[in-house]
């Protein structure tokens, strides 16, 4: 099985930590991040991980190296210029020719990812471009928000919607399980999202989307607090305490 890390973010606000250094090494517990998303891929069965680097890309490379001290073989793909994150993935579609998971490399959780693809092979339903994890937050005005019906099937995504938009307390969590078809219409070599434009597009156009609530922990490591959050969760993982 495949998987994608976009892992191309400059981590502008964790500064100073990240001056010297790319957001996916930052340590967890002692641990860097992409040692913690690597190794969760390969409990879920990842042989083959494709990363996209674009900030100090080459302290990623000597760190993770071909990948075979992670159990699976590594790939990578530079970007000069950011592509967002569906170009990313649009740059290696030649990588995919079956269906992957795709990780935001700076979430942190230990949820079961099995359980995306659980939903994408349950043949009782349609089979979607793509399953999402989504999680609840009381403020979704700074998030993906995700409408769902009762049977999981996404009806709506708003990106940062206004209060009086609110109509779901479930956001993207950035864990995906795709079908490799999701990436035929994405434009090579532009800078192209999966949130803003490839999602509502797929909706627009009768395609199925569902999401699967998670019931563990998720951080999004987007600024300093949260990367204490992370680190706090990550020490307690390793100590093998209650999440």
């Amino acid at each position: 099985m495949k998987a994608m890390v976009l892992a191309a973010g400059m981590g502008n606000r964790l500064k100073p930590l990240t001056d010297d250094r790319p957001k996916c090494l930052m340590p967890l517990a002692g641990r860097p991040l992409i040692e913690w998303t690597l190794n969760w891929l390969k409990e879920h069965g990842v042989t083959e991980c494709a990363i996209n680097l674009h900030y100090l890309q080459d302290q990623v490379k000597d760190f993770v190296g071909d990948g075979s001290r992670f159990g699976m073989t590594v790939h990578y793909s530079f970007e000069p210029v950011l592509l967002g994150t569906a170009g990313a993935v649009k740059k290696v579609a030649d990588f995919f020719d079956d269906p992957f998971y795709m990780i935001y490399g700076d979430n942190f959780s230990r949820w079961d990812l099995g359980l995306l693809k659980a939903c994408f092979d349950d043949r009782s339903v349609a089979t979607p471009m793509a399953v999402m994890a989504v999680h609840w937050r009381d403020d979704v005005t700074h998030s993906g928000m995700i409408e769902m019906a009762e049977d999981g099937s996404i009806l709506r995504i708003v990106e940062k919607p206004q209060v009086e938009e609110v109509t779901s307390h479930y956001v993207n969590a950035g864990f995906f399980y795709m079908h490799p078809r999701i990436l035929k219409d994405i434009p090579p070599g532009k800078y192209c999202d999966f949130s803003y434009d490839v999602f509502p597009a797929l909706l627009r156009r009768g395609d199925c989307m569902y999401a699967v609530k998670m019931d563990e922990p998720i951080i999004g490591i987007d600024d300093l607090d949260a990367y204490e959050r992370a680190n706090q969760l990550a020490a307690k993982i390793l100590s093998g305490k209650k999440q």
